[in-house]
């Protein structure tokens, strides 16, 4: 029997060993370069960031990822005004080369190249752009309780590049190459006040801001501004900083000031009121005072402090040359005025009168003014063509008569200006006159008004020797119909003569008057201008106060 040997005859052929396609080997290898290289382009995009940041007081700071490229340039632009605003970039910092203001808002701008391995992809170059606003510092205390020993302190809320301080125009200027956030003041008085600017890195020095101190002894002191005892304006504003809080000096009352002067009070924070004056302010040439509720340490100009129950300024007059230029524009110079014209409004006519005196010029009013006039005229100083034009504008407006432009007188002439009350010229007492006595045998009185002669060369007579009329201008001051004049001759004996008609004092008792005489032309009186009736009676309506008188000598 023969058996089958199974053992080494396999039952099914065997199969020859897989290939695998070429191209299917190389569409693998294909696969897997173009996933790396997309793993590649998405970490590079992933990488290649870039931004602008905050970054202290500058305009930034740029920041780039591995793959973000380098700045090739940066820019920056005034957004309010859309003026460039020079830069340049410091390490990876943006930084401008001039000076910016606190507040102002900044565009900046930064192009970064890209690495040629994604720019053909993404681009070449990336802006990026952010806007920034300049930062303020603010002071922490404005009014500062200062221990003995020890100086001022300025502390700020963010640290400044540099500082001023000091008087307006003669300030201290510090500049620090750290910025810091508290700036000492250096040696000082124990109590005072001064101005202050300052700035944060890259920035102009801000507005002036007022810092007062105080020595910490405990009472209450208090510092103006302006100083007190110091000259102010009649519109200045006032500025009380004490070292208590308002409150607790005054309770729920507003200050007193003496003379009354329009305006308000308001509370500027829990230290510091501030008087605003309204209307023509403070009266001209006064003393003006603030009342306090107690004895107070008053801050003195050199730091030092004076307990009193007050504080005081004082306002100077008003300019002689706008007084002047007033008077003449209300007719009662023998000048007119011509220049710059004043709002008539009581702020503008006090500023024209104490700090813009208008530009302008002065000219008769008349072709024939007398040479004694213009011999006596001075534009800009004092003299007796205005101490008789005020005298006639006080008459005419019922204040005392006294040729002195004080508070009350500057403040009329202001009202009157605003209000066009000018004087009439129509009328004898009205319009300008000018009276001149010649001494020179045969003495005579001339009366000259409104370019006319109204007397000329009328017979009169002056003083005797011991009693002579004194020469010189005077204003008339006081005038009657009819009186009784009395006195005391030369010898010693005494006089009293009644019914003397048609007088006009101008100095001290000579006065232009009638008295009958049985001639006229010498010097026959006791220092008065005699005259005949009808001349004085002539002359009396054109001499009202104010009216100027020249004796001239022989």
């Amino acid at each position: 029997m023969l058996i089958e040997d199974r053992s080494s005859t396999p039952d099914y052929p065997p199969q020859a060993p897989r290939r695998w396609p070429k191209r299917l080997l190389v569409g693998g290898l294909v696969t897997l370069v173009l996933a790396a290289v997309a793993a590649f382009i998405v970490s590079a995009f992933a990488l290649s960031g870039s931004s602008i940041e905050p970054e202290g007081d500058t305009l930034g700071k740029v920041t780039t990822d591995k793959f973000g490229g380098e700045v090739s340039s940066v820019a920056a632009t005034a957004v309010k005004t859309g003026k460039d605003v020079p830069v340049k970039l410091e390490g990876d910092t943006i930084v401008p080369t001039g000076k910016l203001h606190a507040g102002e808002e900044i565009k900046v701008e930064a192009k970064v190249k890209r690495p040629s391995a994604i720019g053909w992809l993404a681009g070449s170059t990336k802006t990026v752009s952010q806007t920034v606003t300049m930062p303020a510092a603010k002071l922490e205390e404005k009014w500062l309780i200062v221990k003995e020993g020890k100086n001022p302190r300025l502390t700020f809320d963010r640290p400044v590049a540099e500082i001023a301080y000091g008087a307006p125009g003669e300030m201290i200027h510090r500049r620090f190459k750290t910025p810091r956030s508290g700036v000492t003041l250096g040696k000082q008085p124990s109590a005072g006040q001064t101005s202050v600017r300052w700035a944060p890195p890259y920035q102009e020095l801000g507005k002036t801001k007022t810092v007062s101190w105080f020595p910490a002894t405990g009472s209450a002191i208090v510092a103006a501004s302006p100083t007190a005892g110091s000259t102010i304006s009649a519109t200045t504003p006032l500025e009380l900083t004490f070292s208590k809080p308002v409150k607790k000096i005054f309770g729920g009352e507003d200050p007193k000031l003496s003379p009354e002067v329009d305006g308000k009070w308001a509370t500027k924070n829990r230290h510091t009121l501030v008087f605003t004056p309204a209307g023509f302010g403070a009266p001209l040439a006064a003393e003006l005072k603030v009342d306090l509720p107690e004895k107070l340490g008053i801050v003195q100009s050199d730091g030092s402090t004076a307990e009193s129950t007050s504080i005081g300024w004082d306002v100077p007059a008003g300019s002689e040359l706008r007084l002047q230029q007033m008077l003449a524009q209300l007719g009662y110079l023998p000048y007119k005025w011509n220049g710059e014209e004043v709002a008539k409004t009581p702020e503008a006519e006090m500023a024209a009168a104490t700090t813009e005196v208008p530009k302008g010029h002065f000219a008769p009013r008349w072709g024939n003014t007398p040479s004694g006039i213009k011999e006596l005229w001075t534009p800009g100083e004092e003299n007796v063509l205005v101490k008789g034009a005020l005298m006639a504008f006080e008459e005419r407006e019922g204040l005392e008569v006294d040729g002195i432009a004080g508070p009350e007188v500057w403040q009329a002439v202001m009202n009157s200006l605003i209000e066009g009350k000018v004087k009439p010229e129509k009328g004898a007492a009205n319009g300008y006159t000018y009276v001149w006595v010649d001494k020179t045998e045969p003495e005579t009185v001339n009366v000259w008004h409104n370019g006319k002669m109204i007397l000329s060369e009328a017979p009169a007579n002056t003083g005797i020797p011991g009693a002579e009329t004194e020469n010189g201008t005077f204003p008339v001051y006081l005038r009657y119909e009819e009186t009784t004049m009395s006195g005391e001759n030369p010898d010693g004996s005494h006089y009293n003569d009644p019914g003397i008609k048609w007088v006009s004092y101008f100095n001290g008792g000579d006065a232009l008057h009638q008295f009958d005489r049985a001639s006229y032309g010498s010097p026959q009186s006791l220092g008065c201008v005699e005259m005949p009736g009808e001349e004085a009676e002539a002359i009396w309506p054109y001499t009202p106060i104010g009216t100027p008188v020249t004796i001239n000598p022989a």
